[in-house]
């Protein structure tokens, strides 16, 4: 019976040790999701401003793990309307998983999000903002880290490699920005209900 029971115990570290690149799990730093470790809370702007971790997901393409993505808040909020109506200070970060987003794939997801969750007359107003945001991106390689800061009376600030590369103004192209992942179209349903924290069905 000892002989059984140690058995099934190494059986099952051995699983635990293979099912851990594809976990979530909670750390004393955070936590971790395909291999990405992200912390429980950011700073912006120094100490003006501290973001608690919303939620975080995966972004799959069929079978593939595109990139990780993590949802920051002043507070918690597992609303999408609510977070998209009030749009208080936010970050969006994307750490790329995947071996190489091109930049036509980039663009064309871009525009697609931002259709899909505005009406033509919203989407023709932002339409030359999104043109500058896109412009701001190359291809994105395994291991690069997207960081999209929403600063209420500023902007969206692109951060990019670590290199800032800009500010895209209004709160309505932040709200269109983060529609792409909340909206009532969003990237994919699951993603969306992870960055808001829901339990899983």
């Amino acid at each position: 019976m000892c002989r059984t029971v140690y058995d099934l115990r190494i059986f099952i570290s051995i699983l635990l040790c293979f099912a851990a690149p594809y976990s979530m799990a909670a750390t004393g730093e955070g936590r971790e999701i395909a291999g990405v470790k992200v912390s429980p809370h950011i700073t912006q702007n120094g100490i003006e401003s501290r973001l608690v971790l919303n939620g975080l997901g995966i972004r799959y393409k069929f079978f593939f793990k595109v990139y990780v993505a993590a949802l920051y808040l002043p507070e918690a909020d597992s609303n999408s309307l609510n977070i998209l109506q009030k749009l208080p200070a936010n970050r969006m970060m994307m750490h790329i998983t995947y071996s190489e987003v091109p930049y036509e794939k980039l663009v064309s997801g871009w525009v697609d999000g931002f259709k899909s969750n505005t009406s033509s007359g919203d989407y023709s107003i932002l339409e030359s903002r999104l043109k500058q945001f896109n412009e701001m991106f190359s291809s994105l390689y395994e291991g690069d880290v997207v960081l999209l800061d929403y600063l209420p009376g500023e902007g969206t600030r692109v951060t990019i490699k670590g290199v800032e590369k800009g500010m895209i103004k209004g709160a309505d192209f932040n709200r269109a920005l983060l529609s792409v992942w909340l909206g009532e179209n969003p990237i994919t349903e699951e993603l969306k209900s992870k960055l808001l924290g829901l339990p899983d069905d």
